[in-house]
């Protein structure tokens, strides 16, 4: 069955983004979209959260992961930053501030920095060839707390595993190393990655174009899958990704393509045993039935906004905290908005935010997920390099 989500005539509601002296540290009223009457979540912007310490900054922000006891880590991409964002780091320094944050940070569910770790240094080294990912892409946190993610730049064919205090625990494929659909032990720009129910499953990704599965015990090769679960047939990426091939104004998107498009960007499971999976440049996510042997069904196409080009639309999903996950957010990276949708019929229901680069707007929209309290964090990437916290307000 397929799910055409093109919007209703919908209300733009405005809310004034001014407040009182007094009240200029509360959460900021932004655009929120939908027909009237309609009742969604709604929220308002944290334009103060996070408080990163006053000498870091972040690059691109690349993903973002809400662990088990509620705190927020990201990845971003230290190498985004130019000389003059970085002056105090390079040598001699050439300004008062600033220098990069290390590439994975912690935060505190209200902002509060508690760390960073990560690099090379961090990571081993295999045929001689460091393990860190050139440019992070994508990152998880399981319920033993320990800290997943992928790498989508030059060579980046490689999943990290590493505790929350960042010592390097597993991975899984090898740098410089790529075989193409068909490989069992290589993957090509792995994007996104999920442990849980016994299994490793990483969105691959950039170069290659399918799901892959690993046993979460003994890190055995389980499976690896195309659209519509099919066996993975698509052609792999020809050569290195870069960020201009995100706007490449000859893709069109196919939301009907019987194969992923070369940018596999997520892969978020349910409570209830089901796999959403971002076919980012085919406008669409894909949802399966994760089977007992841990194998995946698929059951239905999502398609959002498919008329959309540039660097089209689904980037990442989250789910409202209940223990029903009764709406569905989609991030939409061209449109700039997140999409609020019951997730028992993927009914459309409205969006929140635009393109833009004040509190609540998105440039180049990339991850999201959500806490115990219904909030939703998001990141962006490109020229936006930032992170935000949407601050959950009720069902209105």
């Amino acid at each position: 069955m397929m799910i055409r989500l093109l919007a209703p005539t919908l209300l733009l509601a405005l809310c004034a983004a001014s407040v009182p002296q007094d009240q200029a540290l509360a959460p900021l009223a932004f655009e929120q979209i939908a027909p009237e009457g309609t009742k969604m979540p709604r929220f308002k912007v944290d334009a103060a959260w996070p408080a990163m310490p006053g000498d870091l900054l972040l690059g691109q922000v690349s993903g973002v992961a809400v662990a088990p006891d509620d705190t927020v880590w990201v990845v971003h991409r230290p190498h985004s930053l130019t000389a003059t964002d970085t002056g105090l780091a390079q040598t001699p320094p050439i300004a008062v501030c600033c220098k990069p944050a290390p590439p994975v940070v912690h935060f505190a569910q209200d902002g509060r920095y508690l760390g960073g770790w990560g690099g090379a240094a961090s990571a081993p080294s295999v045929d001689g060839v460091n393990q860190w990912p050139s440019s992070l892409h994508g990152i998880f946190v399981d319920a033993a707390n320990t800290v997943w993610f992928g790498g989508n730049g030059k060579g980046d064919h490689v999943v990290l595993n590493y505790s929350a205090d960042g010592q390097f625990l597993r991975r899984f494929g090898q740098r410089d190393k790529t075989g193409g659909n068909d490989a069992t032990d290589q993957l090509g720009n792995p994007s996104d990655v999920n442990h849980s129910d016994g299994m490793v499953l990483i969105s691959d990704g950039y170069v290659n174009r399918r799901v892959i599965g690993f046993d979460g015990r003994s890190n055995a090769y389980k499976g690896r899958w195309g659209a519509y679960g099919k066996p993975p047939v698509a052609p792999t990426r020809s050569g290195d990704f870069d960020q201009s091939h995100a706007v490449d104004p000859g893709k069109v998107a196919d939301p009907k393509a019987q194969t992923f498009a070369d940018i596999v960007h997520c892969v978020v499971p349910t409570k209830d045993g089901h796999l959403y999976v971002c076919d980012r440049n085919n406008n669409r996510a894909q949802l399966f039935k994760r089977d007992k042997d841990g194998g995946l069904t698929f059951v239905r196409d999502l398609l959002i906004a498919p008329e959309t080009g540039g660097t089209h639309t689904v980037t990442d999903i989250a789910f409202s905290p209940d223990p029903q996950q009764t709406y569905l957010y989609v991030a939409d990276m061209m449109n700039g908005r997140i999409w609020i949708l019951k997730r028992a019929t993927h009914e459309v229901l409205g969006a929140i935010g635009r393109v833009g680069r004040q509190a609540g707007q998105f440039t180049w929209l990339h991850s999201i997920d959500t806490d115990s309290a219904g909030n939703i964090y998001a990141t962006e990437v490109n020229t936006g390099r930032r992170v935000q916290k949407l601050v959950f307000t009720g069902i209105q």
